[in-house]
Formats: C-alpha cells, structure tokens, sequence
C-alpha cells in the first residue's frame, strides 16, 4: 500500500485525515504510530522540542531540536541543518513519544550536538529536493562501474545525496578494510559533491533493499526492526531447529533475525526440564539423549546398536537419573505416551466417503445395460426381426423403447367381425 491509495500521488497522504502516513507503514519505512499524539497537555513549555525526521524514505532517521515557533505534525516537509547548507526530510515522529526514543538510545535532550529545524520546506527547497533525488539512480550506476575499474573488492549499496547537492553518501558492503583515497577523490570530481563514505553490513543492506521474507510478510529490518542483535545456531539448536543453512538463513545471506523473537520462551520452557541428563545409565548401555520436547513434555533417548527412539517423561528422567546415583541401572526404559495440556478432539460423527466410489461399479452397470439391450434386439418378434427387414438397405434399427405387440403377418380380408363379449350368445 501507497500514497497512492490515499488519493494522492504526491508523498502527502491527504485522504488519511491524520496529517501523517498511512496506518499500514507503507507511506514510509519504519513508520511509527505516535500513540500519545491525542493525549492533552496542559503546560506546552515542558513538552518534547526534540523532533525525528526521516530521510531518503525512512532509510535514514534523525533527531533535531524545534527551536521555531510552530509545532510540527508526523508528515509535514522540514528543511533542517545540513553539511554546510540544508537537507529536507519528512517529520516521523514529535511530542512525547520522541523523549521516550532518547531515552531508549540514550542520547540527552539537551544534547548540544542535536542540529537545529531551519523551516517549513518552502517550493524551491523542495524543487532542489526533487532535482538533487533524481541523480542518485545515476550516480549509483556510476558509482559501481568506478569502483570496479579501481578493482576494489566493495558494493555500492545505496547513493544518498543531500537536498542542496552539497554532500553525497556511498553507502557500500566490504568483507575487508578498503583503501578508497583514491576512490574518494574521483568521487568528488566526477559529482561535484563533498563525498562521506559509509560501510553497513549485510543486514543493513537488506533493509535499503526491502523485499518479502518467508514467510510472506515484508522484511522485519525494512519495516520496523531497526536494532540488529546477534545471532547463533545454538538459538536453533534451543528450539529443536534442523541447523540448516537454507532454510535459517535470510536474504541478507545471515541467520534469520526472527529466531531471537521465541527463544525467550523457549528458554524459560526448559527450566524444567531436568540439567545433566544427556547420558541415562541403562542395564543395556548409556541412553544417549536426542532431543527435547517442551510441547509434550518429553526427552527422546537412544540406546547403543539400536535405531529405536524411546520417549521418556521428566518424571522417568528423574527417577532413573536418582536410581543412577545410587549404582542401579534400570533393566528398560520406561516409555510414556505425550503429555499435553490440550483436550483431545472428539472425532466427529459423519463419515468422509469422498473417493471411496470406485469406478468398476458403473462400469459393471453400463455392462449389464448393453447385455439387456442386446438380448431384447435378438428376441423373437422385436423389432429387428420383422417382416422386410432382410430386405438390402432396409435393415433399420429403430429406437430402443418398450417392445412392442406382435403383430400378424397376414390380415384376413373381408369384413372384421366384432369380438364376442361373456354371457353374449353369437
């Protein structure tokens, strides 16, 4: 979903009534709905002067302070303070919401660093915008084709230029140090810019790119994950994950992000099951443990020179493991069916007979029906057997019906006498 939808192709959704982006995100990336925004405040001197704009559409997210008279609402257009002239961004977020963000990335509000909100964007500055916007696809393009003639083991990733044509920003992948001195000063006479050279990785390029993930829904990191934690194959290996890299992996060529968002629960779930239970001492060799299952409460073990899986409850796990401590070793495993907390579902009374119709009875009842049309077409008396029938060319079948009274062959001539009825002398 676009501005598009909202009625409008300018960048400004009109039609959504909030003066801001549209509900969905898809008016901006890393869109954020300002809860707090229609709760009153009665002294306006202490509220939040701190304001988030956005740049180059939501890839980029900055603070600056409101040292203006006006106050700004989500989506409005601002020219701000630049490398040495101005930028132009869209107001993500303003009020009190932004005082809890600073909070979160620990940076003070009275920060002397924080650079200054210059205006409302006027049509030049947004004209400039528009103008300087426009160069990126082609400085990118040239970009590339320059850093791989210097056969510099980089990508460009992204071109962000600022709204005056000022300041350029490579944004570029690099698995090693890259040494772009001389890249640098190419840059800079080929765009007539100054040029800030940024290295993001593999992760940061995916949420630039954006795209669909696997499970249908679009990227995390392109859509509302903007801090980037590190990720192990031991978090797959806590919930019972296949380690493999296919399926694990992302289309930033990384583990999933999403494997850190249940390994709390995860973790908390085998709380209780039992420590120090990898190896169970049977009479028939070490149980060496498989895997855990925290859904039905059970850990799977297999015993040496055999394939079979037993289930075993915490309970059994327990109890061999004290037997253990003492020197006993259990004849067997005792295993135990799953034990979960749902009801089981009651199977319901009707019966699916769908495909249980096989195809040899219609074709048994097809067969019975032509042998009963061919023994009534060779009964004596039907129709294919009447008088002139032999004749060449007259051989007709007529329509199969009901069969039909035999008919005389010879009529007796002269006058037909009525039928005699009972009790009626001739």
């Amino acid at each position: 979903m676009g501005c598009g939808s909202c009625g409008t192709g300018s960048g400004s959704p009109k039609g959504c009534k909030n003066n801001g982006g549209c509900s969905s995100g898809g008016c901006n990336r890393l869109n954020v709905h300002d809860w707090l925004s229609n709760l009153p405040f009665t002294d306006p001197a202490v509220s939040c002067r701190i304001v988030e704009v956005t740049f180059n559409n939501g890839s980029r997210k900055e603070y600056f302070r409101n040292t203006t008279l006006h106050h700004f609402n989500k989506g409005e257009i601002v020219s701000v303070e630049g490398v040495s002239g101005f930028d132009v961004g869209v107001v993500n977020l303003s009020g009190e919401l932004v005082r809890l963000q600073l909070k979160k990335k620990r940076i003070p509000e009275d920060s002397a660093e924080l650079k200054k909100i210059l205006r409302r964007a006027t049509e030049v500055d947004i004209q400039k915008w528009e103008e300087n916007k426009s160069r990126e696809k082609e400085a990118l393009a040239r970009s590339r084709a320059i850093a791989r003639q210097l056969k510099l083991q980089m990508k460009i990733c992204e071109v962000e230029i600022q709204a005056d044509g000022r300041k350029g920003t490579f944004f570029y992948t690099a698995d090693d140090r890259v040494d772009f001195r001389e890249l640098i000063k190419i840059y800079a006479g080929e765009f007539k810019v100054k040029v800030e050279m940024k290295q993001i990785g593999a992760r940061q390029e995916a949420a630039k790119v954006g795209g669909i993930g696997s499970c249908g829904r679009e990227l995390c990191c392109s859509s509302w994950l903007n801090d980037f934690k590190s990720v192990t194959t031991a978090m797959a290996r806590y919930q019972n994950l296949s380690i493999n890299q296919t399926k694990l992996s992302g289309q930033c060529g990384r583990l999933k992000c999403c494997l850190n968002y249940e390994l709390d629960t995860y973790l908390d779930a085998l709380q209780h099951f039992p420590d120090h239970a990898d190896v169970l001492q049977t009479a028939k060799g070490n149980a060496q443990l498989i895997k855990k299952d925290i859904f039905k409460n059970l850990m799977w073990y297999t015993l040496p020179d055999s394939s079979k899986q037993y289930p075993l409850s915490i309970e059994t796990v327990q109890k061999i493991k004290a037997l253990n401590a003492k020197g006993i070793r259990p004849e067997e495993l005792e295993t135990s069916e799953p034990v979960t907390a749902k009801t089981k579902e009651v199977e319901p009374q009707f019966v699916d007979v769908v495909g249980q119709i096989s195809l040899r009875s219609l074709e048994r009842n097809a067969q019975k029906r032509k042998s009963r049309e061919k023994s009534f077409s060779n009964r004596p008396g039907s129709s294919g057997n009447q008088s002139g029938s032999n004749k060449p060319g007259a051989q007709q079948r007529r329509p199969q019906g009901p069969p039909r009274r035999q008919e005389n062959a010879q009529r007796p001539s002269g006058p037909v006498k009525p039928p005699i009825k009972k009790n009626q002398t001739p």
